[in-house]
């Protein structure tokens, strides 16, 4: 029971995330997918988590996904915008 759970939690916390993310990207006036890869590779990784449990997956392959799509987040980050206020 505990797993289900805290998998619908996950999902809705990944969903109020997402939606966060977006509306800071448009009031921020930021356009352009270079600039969300880094975000999507994290949101694609807890997904790959995600499947990976639920599917009895929790193998080389995920981890190795994983892993991947940490260091590809970790790339990423030099397309960030930063604002100039800080």
């Amino acid at each position: 029971m505990l797993p289900i759970v805290l998998s619908i939690l996950l999902v809705i916390a990944m969903g109020i995330s997402i939606a966060v993310l977006i509306q800071r990207r448009k009031k921020a006036g930021i356009t352009g997918v270079k600039t969300a890869l880094s975000s999507i590779c994290l949101y694609l990784m807890a997904v790959v988590n995600l499947c990976a449990y639920w599917l009895d997956f929790m193998g080389i392959i995920s981890w190795t996904l994983s892993i991947v799509l940490l260091f590809l987040a970790a790339y990423f980050t030099k397309f960030l915008h930063f604002s100039k206020d800080r």
